[in-house]
């Protein structure tokens, strides 16, 4: 394999919204598999030498990513730790997190590791094991020669191996010390679910009557969707699954396609929440966001969810609060770095001190929302949370 290390000036240059991000300065360690048609991507905020933990899921891209316009790995490694830096940034201004995190959160930055595999490599292909294979001697490698700490958990493209037995993030935990294994979905759909409950107490809206439409009903979905039954909301969801659909409609939610999108949007909702695979908030979505005028607030976890940055302006013009998706989703990354933490330090991972955790995030969102409102929309949602949190 080779491996190619970019610098953080053309880092910048492949992804410019990295030279106004909160950390300008990405590597990017590009490792190739020519004979197997392989790309890893690891970007990380990580300088050379720190030891820092560089937080962020291990993605096997999945083919809606690749195939989409100007997809390179380096790209969307740089692009995901970008995000991953924002919730990095986020949960010191709140100070959420578990125990561990909250004594070592100045040791970690935002990173991401992306792999576009070839058709036979994907888990549960024929290739899967090599593919791995591949991705732990490449995290080896950074390691050893950046100097610096990978911690990778959950994300896109991973499940049950060709083998029908080995789960692929349970192949790696087991191979490489910083891979986490923890279901940070339930974490993160907390997260969602408390955001959630503030914004909209906050706007004047208390869930019990609320409506609230759903983009992408995965495994952060379905928990945000739980939480939200307990509490009696209505639920409108988007799934491109038709067995999930089917899942949903026999529980008595009203279901849509993806195709469906902006009729959903159109619908007298009170809320939306994005969980799908990115790109969810494109320009005419935002447009159809605000176009509906009983529509209050727009959160989520979807990585990459705004393709146009310069478009949330427009929920802001509209009078709608809108929590980027890097603040309603770091429940995730700090649940993998808390199992990671844990390991270190030879003690239990207890995953209940995450849900605990979250709920940090539910006064956050009130707070944050009715500052906004108060103020007439003056203040972005991010504005809001650093006044008031300092």
């Amino acid at each position: 394999m080779t491996h190619t290390i970019i610098a953080p000036d053309e880092a910048r240059t492949l992804v410019p919204e990295l030279a106004t991000s909160l950390n300008p300065n990405v590597w990017v360690h590009r490792f190739t598999e020519p004979a197997r048609g392989w790309t890893l991507s690891i970007a990380t905020h990580a300088e050379p030498g720190s030891l820092k933990l560089s937080l962020g899921g291990f993605r096997i891209a999945p083919v809606e990513r690749t195939s989409s316009p100007g997809f390179t790995t380096d790209r969307e490694a740089i692009a995901l730790a970008i995000g991953m830096e924002e919730k990095v940034h986020w949960s010191r201004v709140i100070g959420v997190g578990g125990p561990l995190a909250q004594r070592q959160l100045s040791r970690i930055v935002g990173g991401k590791c992306v792999l576009a595999p070839t058709p036979d490599a994907r888990v549960g292909q024929p290739h899967d094991a090599a593919l791995l294979d591949f991705a732990i001697a490449c995290f080896q490698e950074v390691e050893r020669e950046a100097g610096i700490r990978l911690t990778t958990g959950q994300d896109l493209g991973h499940g049950l191996m060709h083998d029908g037995a080995t789960q692929s993030l349970a192949y790696l935990n087991a191979r490489y010390k910083g891979s986490v294994v923890a279901d940070t979905s339930i974490p993160t759909g907390e997260g969602n679910y408390r955001i959630l409950d503030g914004m909209l107490r906050a706007s004047g809206v208390p869930l019990e009557r609320a409506v609230v439409a759903l983009i992408g009903c995965g495994h952060i979905g379905m928990h945000v969707i739980k939480r939200l039954r307990e509490r009696g909301a209505t639920i409108l969801a988007c799934e491109s699954r038709a067995e999930r659909r089917a899942e949903l409609e026999a529980m008595g939610i009203r279901t849509f396609t993806p195709e469906q999108k902006h009729q959903l949007i159109a619908e007298p909702i009170d809320a939306l929440v994005v969980n799908a695979a990115g790109g969810t908030l494109d320009r005419a979505t935002v447009e159809a966001c605000v176009a509906n005028r009983r529509l209050a607030v727009v959160c989520g976890s979807e990585n990459l969810a705004l393709p146009d940055p310069s478009a949330q302006a427009l929920f802001q013009r509209a009078g709608k609060s809108y929590a980027p998706t890097e603040l309603g989703g770091m429940m995730g990354y700090l649940t993998a770095v808390e199992e990671y933490l844990a390991r270190e330090a030879g003690v239990p991972f207890d995953i209940d001190t995450l849900l605990e955790a979250a709920k940090k995030l539910d006064e956050a969102g009130f707070q944050a929302t009715e500052r906004q409102r108060a103020g007439g929309f003056s203040e972005s949602f991010e504005e809001a949370v650093t006044a008031i949190y300092g």
